[in-house]
């Protein structure tokens, strides 16, 4: 979503913030813009759409200075125009950049109105840097400012904030909404996500719930929620900005979907042993979790999609009951937790603000435990559970996830493993586990075959995804990639569910896309397909070796390998990829960066 960069620096600063705002389109936003402070004064340029039009401005008028802001908006309150772009500015003395939404936004603007202040911009925010004026014309520092006016804001913010009053000063204050500080050789800076600053530093402090923070070239002052000073130790990123380069890939979506054999690989280096016992937590905990009678997983989107494949796994494998929720139900209803429950939350980010706000509504209830399983070590989520699994998909930029899903999937699986009374596992899924990245780079071949499938959807509006059992939320997830990327409405069924409604819709329009493992179901889903094709659907089916569908004028059928039962809906994810990001291609969508969407979703 939206993405903060500010520093101040001996040097000047604008190219830097420029860059830390380019290293954040991968969020999601649709204006950008920066505030710089030279020479007693605040200068700005903002655009509405691609960060490619704010370079322009700047190419055509340099800014320079030693200290600024910028962001990257992406619109809540008034339209993505060049007026509601951040940063707002209050009568040249004070600028912010604001990530968060304030939700009491409409009285303080109505007070501040009554007060004479005139609104430029139709956005939460300004009313913020009106607040702010304020507290300077009563004599406050920036320091105090913020201090005193973050008192009366009601929702989530991260801040930006400079003002001609204090040259080399910038205030940073953080609450639901990640903010960090980078920290240099005679230079500081902050933003919303460290793979914007990791040109520049490694060093980072993260800022905790209510704190602010005053930065200057060469100190960093943090004053936690209650105003005093505290000390947050600073931490050394593992991740290199090389990481987040396309490497000759057209897209960083096909690159990460290229990638996955690989962080398959990663996520399960050092978690099996070779006689097939499972290491994910200490001696202690892995203890404690043979106790666990019920589970409750809690996401959002994607990873919403891998909590219901692992309820399968855990009540199919493990008898326990296992509930999986959306994040923003889960937190505005009363929860019935039962004795010995594991509260597990997904999220590729670590900063989904529903999902933050589950886990701390949860910490509130009686679990036994809760877990976060996540991509981010940095993140509040990881931080702010008891226990974390990392899911080792490393950078991903492509909004649509790939790797964070299937690497989501393979640690889901992990986890119902470990939570299995048993101390091993059999040498045969042992074998299916280690094979499992050898076998996906081998789905990888189909790319050219599934390229040349995607011309079917040319001129498609509409199409219909069908699975049952663990592969009902692979569907799922095949219909969110194919709608978030090439823009086709898409929709996915429990395959019994057609007689039920979906099929209403069916004629030689909509392609009907289904995926068929050999299993039990099987006879059944053949019954399902055939009442598509008796009402002329066109049929496209991913079919598990054995399941001997063959091909007809109604029915394309694209062969996958025969695997262990609990590692296939991690096979059959991959195709469906492969099939979304070629129609996403062939229909000229921006593929990394679809419309409307934001990467992390930080607010509600």
């Amino acid at each position: 979503m939206c993405g903060i960069v500010g520093a101040v620096s001996y040097r000047d600063i604008s190219g830097i913030l420029l860059e830390g705002l380019q290293r954040l389109e991968y969020r999601g936003y649709d204006s950008a813009g920066l505030v710089v402070l030279h020479e007693g004064q605040l200068t700005r340029h903002r655009a509405a759409g691609k960060v490619s039009q704010l370079r322009k401005k700047l190419d055509a008028s340099p800014l320079p200075g030693h200290s600024g802001v910028a962001h990257t908006r992406w619109a809540t309150h008034g339209a993505p125009t060049e007026s509601n772009a951040h940063p707002h500015i209050c009568r040249d003395c004070i600028a912010i950049v604001h990530n968060g939404i304030i939700e009491n936004f409409h009285e303080l603007k109505a007070q501040q109105q009554a007060n004479a202040h005139f609104f430029t911009s139709e956005t939460d925010t300004e009313v913020i840097v009106h607040a702010l004026f304020d507290e300077l014309e009563q004599g406050a520092d920036l320091l105090k400012s913020v201090q005193q006016v973050i008192k009366k804001l009601r929702g989530a913010y991260a801040l930006g904030v400079i003002g001609p009053s204090e040259e080399g000063v910038m205030i940073a204050a953080r609450s639901g909404s990640q903010l960090v500080i980078g920290l240099g050789e005679g230079e500081n800076f902050i933003a919303s996500d460290v793979y914007a600053l990791l040109p520049v530093t490694r060093r980072f402090i993260f800022l905790q719930e209510g704190d602010v923070a005053r930065i200057r070239c060469d100190e960093v002052q943090i004053f936690a929620a209650n105003g005093q000073p505290v000390r947050r130790e600073p931490q050394r990123s593992a991740l290199d900005a090389a990481q987040t380069g396309r490497q000759g890939y057209r897209h960083y979506m096909l690159k990460e979907i290229y990638e996955q054999p690989q962080v398959m690989a990663d996520t399960l280096e050092g978690r099996l042993t070779v006689n097939g016992e499972i290491h994910l937590f200490e001696g202690g905990i892995q203890k404690q979790l043979q106790q666990i009678q019920a589970v409750h997983i809690i996401a959002c989107g994607t990873s919403y999609h891998a909590g219901l494949v692992a309820r399968e796994w855990i009540e199919g494998e493990l008898g326990l009951p296992c509930r999986v929720e959306v994040a923003s139900e889960y937190r505005y209803r009363k929860p019935v937790v039962g004795s010995n429950c594991l509260f597990v939350t997904l999220s590729q980010s670590g900063e989904t603000a529903d999902t933050l706000a589950a886990l701390r509504l949860a910490k509130k209830l009686p679990y036994k435990h809760t877990l976060a399983i996540c991509n981010v070590d940095e993140s509040s989520l990881v931080r702010e559970s008891e226990l974390k699994l990392m899911t080792r998909a490393g950078p991903e930029i492509g909004v649509a996830s790939t790797k964070a899903f299937t690497t989501q999937l393979v640690t889901l699986l992990l986890l119902t493993l470990a939570l299995r009374k048993q101390k091993t596992i059999s040498q045969e899924l042992l074998h299916a586990l280690q094979s499992l990245p050898a076998l996906c780079g081998s789905l990888l071949h189909l790319d050219s075959s599934i390229k040349q499938l995607a011309e079917r959807f040319s001129d498609k509006q509409h199409s219909l995804f069908l699975g049952r059992g663990e592969y009902y939320p692979v569907a799922l997830e095949g219909a969110l990639k194919l709608k978030e990327i090439s823009y086709i409405h898409a929709e996915a069924y429990p395959a019994g569910e057609l007689k039920h409604g979906p099929l209403a819709l069916i004629d030689a329009d909509m392609p009907v896309i289904a995926v068929a493992p050999n299993n039990e179901l099987l006879e059944k889903l053949r019954g399902n397909l055939e009442e598509v094709r008796a009402r002329g659907g066109q049929l496209i089916v991913f079919a598990e070796q054995g399941t001997g569908m063959q091909a007809d004028e109604q029915l394309t059928v694209i062969h996958l390998p025969r695997v262990t039962r609990l590692i296939a809906p991690i096979v059959f994810t991959l195709p469906l990829q492969l099939l979304a990001y070629h129609v996403a291609v062939l229909k000229g969508t921006d593929v990394d960066q679809p419309r409307n969407l934001a990467k992390s979703v930080t607010v509600e």
